[in-house]
């Protein structure tokens, strides 16, 4: 008799879980450090849903490892709903490739609750380099003896992996030049220290004002709004091609899934609002967004895709 007491009651312990969260502070881990666009996203977000679940969101900046640190502490937190993260595609799809040891395994230990945005990368060269479009640029580095220098973001970030995809598919000989973090990467690039560059247009846009550097690529499917000149990958010669960073929130795996699909319709409901999605204009994100399954599935594409191409590069950080 008790038994089937317990087991009828487990519905209203089910909906009591998502009626009583949250009832204390949420803390939003972002694994990279203070004014990075992770932790614009987060702050833009945290404020929204701290208004909305009358409980402070609280950013921790956790840097360091590629992402792995802070995305360590979401994996091994209580699975409540919180403690919840900023991840994106380097600790989430990458890291397993290139990796032999992880403190966590993202697929088993970590819980996808909604895509919270997207940035094609864009390929930049320097102003000097005679290249004008992406066949000009393929044909150009062809021909340079012993083949081409080019920078990245860091070892293993989508920066480095979108040319290790490309120069597979345009068949030119490279080597990779890995810096810390889009400024001294674009610096390289604009002394002519490396030839090129792909990474996401705003952290390039200054050097481009200037004169230094020229865009003549972006990696998404279709042709960014504001930049509406700058032709795809795909249309240059290139079907099919497509290289994105993205981000989204991560709970511990068990987080019950009446809070997963809490914060997934709040995410999503929030990036609706008008200032919200001028902001992240305003910074060239691409609006995410769905469901938590859908973004599960995403992440697994992502995997599949990558992965192959990080051990036929032969990337390995540890």
């Amino acid at each position: 008799m008790k038994s089937l007491i317990a087991v009828a009651l487990l519905p209203l312990a089910f909906t009591a879980t998502a009626q009583e969260w949250p009832s204390k502070p949420v803390k939003l881990v972002v694994p990279a450090p203070a004014g990075s666009s992770l932790d614009f996203i987060a702050r833009t977000l945290g404020n929204k849903l701290s208004a909305k679940w009358h409980q402070p969101v609280i950013v921790d900046n956790k840097a360091g490892a590629g992402g792995m640190l802070g995305m360590t502490a979401v994996a091994k937190a209580p699975s409540d709903g919180y403690v919840l993260g900023i991840g994106f595609n380097g600790p989430i799809a990458f890291a397993p490739y290139m990796y032999k040891q992880m403190a966590y395994d993202p697929a088993k230990d970590l819980q996808p609750i909604v895509l919270t945005s997207s940035q094609p990368n864009v390929l930049a060269v320097p102003a000097s380099n005679p290249a004008k479009n992406l066949r000009d640029f393929v044909t150009w580095a062809k021909k340079q003896p012993g083949g081409i220098n080019y920078g990245s973001v860091g070892a293993g970030s989508s920066s480095h992996l979108t040319m290790e995809l490309f120069r597979s598919a345009a068949g030119f000989e490279a080597t990779h030049v890995p810096f810390a973090g889009s400024p001294p990467a674009g610096i390289s690039l604009a002394t002519g220290e490396t030839q090129a560059l792909f990474t996401v247009a705003p952290a390039l846009l200054p050097l481009v004002g200037n004169g230094r550097i020229r865009l003549i690529a972006v990696t998404s499917s279709k042709r960014m709004e504001g930049m509406k000149d700058l032709p795809t990958v795909q249309e240059s010669g290139y079907p099919g091609f497509e290289s994105i960073a993205w981000n989204g929130v991560f709970g511990p795996a068990a987080t019950p899934a009446s809070v997963v699909q809490r914060i997934n319709e709040d995410v999503n409901a929030v990036m609706k609002e008008s200032d919200v999605r001028e902001a992240f204009a305003k910074q060239g994100l691409v609006i995410g967004g769905g469901s938590a399954e859908e973004f599960r599935t995403f992440i697994s594409a992502e995997s599949a895709k990558w992965g192959p191409i990080i051990k036929k590069a032969g990337i390995q950080i540890d």
